[in-house]
């Protein structure tokens, strides 16, 4: 299939689920130079990582006739394997972009409400769903198929009705510490099984394991990591919400908004940053800190609400860590100072102000 990209040069486009596009890739020099002039977009690259050692050899070939960038695409869901492959056959050669659900500001471009990206999450196919059941529908397919077909390619053999159900404990605890002993115990594995399919469900980016900060401040600190399921849609699924209507009289509300608020924030800063979560065995709580290029600390807590007011444990982790700016993201529309150095904020505009950082 050849395609014209806004304007740019022609491409081809292989999906490799399909028999007859692998077919083409049977002499696969003979294939791709032919189209060394187009963008050569290979989808689905997990189902051919035996692709990427030739790959490296066309490529060089192509540098030293002047085709230096931009001649393949590579997609394909995350695999660990298929990750290691591809740096090790490709490395000096490849460049990664990871790519998540829909975000705050792509939704906002298409006119799409944020209620709307926070119950459905950011899957096109659920987002742009004609009504709230037909998105739940297609979010309740998405985990069964990935369950059953898509996640035994990537890693052990595990049951998919047992990873169903520590997927959907992990939905039940979604932003709060992970607690391995008590997961082992209710799913009656070890701990260090439970750290296994955690680890799993983290490489396929389904879920988010952010890590507590850890600083020389002579305080006694929290040191299991929080879990948050990436996609609220997904999360919302697993738990059967299905309408605003569901999720806002649920206890998982808050913690729903959380989640959502640090995937737009993370994805939003510049590379390099690094995220954490602050807690300490006296209270002290932070939701996310960004540590930004340069060793800038942002401190934000996280609120659902439209009047956002500011904890005991926020000022004390505010004394401990002396950031150098401070905020509170809440649901309302105004930014206004709510403590010294210390702003609230809606969701949009703190991503705003973050994509406005040096890059």
């Amino acid at each position: 299939m050849a395609l014209e990209l806004a304007g740019e040069r022609p491409s081809v486009y292989l999906d490799l689920e399909s028999p007859h596009d692998r077919a083409k890739l049977t002499d696969l020099d003979l294939y791709l130079s032919a189209h060394s002039d187009k963008l050569v977009i290979l989808d689905e690259i997990h189902r051919m990582p035996e692709l990427f050692a030739p790959l490296r050899g066309l490529i060089d070939k192509g540098r030293r006739e002047g085709l230096r960038h931009g001649r393949f695409l590579i997609l394909g869901s995350a695999s660990m394997d298929v990750l290691k492959q591809s740096s090790e056959s490709l490395a000096g050669r490849i460049a990664y972009v990871e790519l998540g659900p829909l975000s705050v500001p792509e939704i906002e471009a298409g006119g799409i409400p944020l209620r709307e990206l926070w119950v459905r999450g950011g899957f096109p196919d659920s987002i742009l769903a004609e009504s709230d059941a037909a998105s739940f529908a297609w979010r309740a397919d998405f985990i069964r198929t990935y369950l059953e077909r898509d996640v035994p390619q990537f890693g052990p053999r595990i049951p998919a009705t047992t990873l169903a159900r520590f997927w959907t404990m992990l939905a039940h605890t979604h932003g709060t510490l992970l607690n391995a002993t008590k997961l082992a115990r209710s799913l009656e594995i070890s701990a260090p099984t439970v750290g296994r399919y955690t680890d799993l469900l983290v490489d396929l980016l389904l879920v988010r394991r952010l890590l507590p900060f850890h600083a020389n401040l002579g305080k006694r600190l929290v040191r299991a990591p929080k879990v948050y399921l990436r996609d609220t849609g997904l999360l919302h699924a697993l738990l059967g919400l299905r309408t605003y209507e569901d999720l806002a009289g649920h206890p998982i509300s808050g913690a729903s908004w959380e989640g959502l608020a640090i995937e737009n924030l993370i994805a939003a800063s510049p590379a390099s940053t690094a995220s954490y979560f602050y807690r300490t065995a006296a209270g002290a709580e932070i939701d996310l800190l960004l540590q930004l290029p340069g060793g800038e600390l942002w401190a934000i807590e996280i609120k659902s609400g439209s009047a956002p007011r500011l904890e005991r444990g926020f000022h004390h982790a505010i004394e401990d860590l002396k950031p150098q700016r401070a905020f509170v993201v809440y649901g309302g529309k105004e930014r206004f100072p709510l403590a010294k150095n210390v702003d609230a904020i809606n969701l949009p505009q703190l991503i705003d102000e973050l994509r406005r950082m040096p890059r």
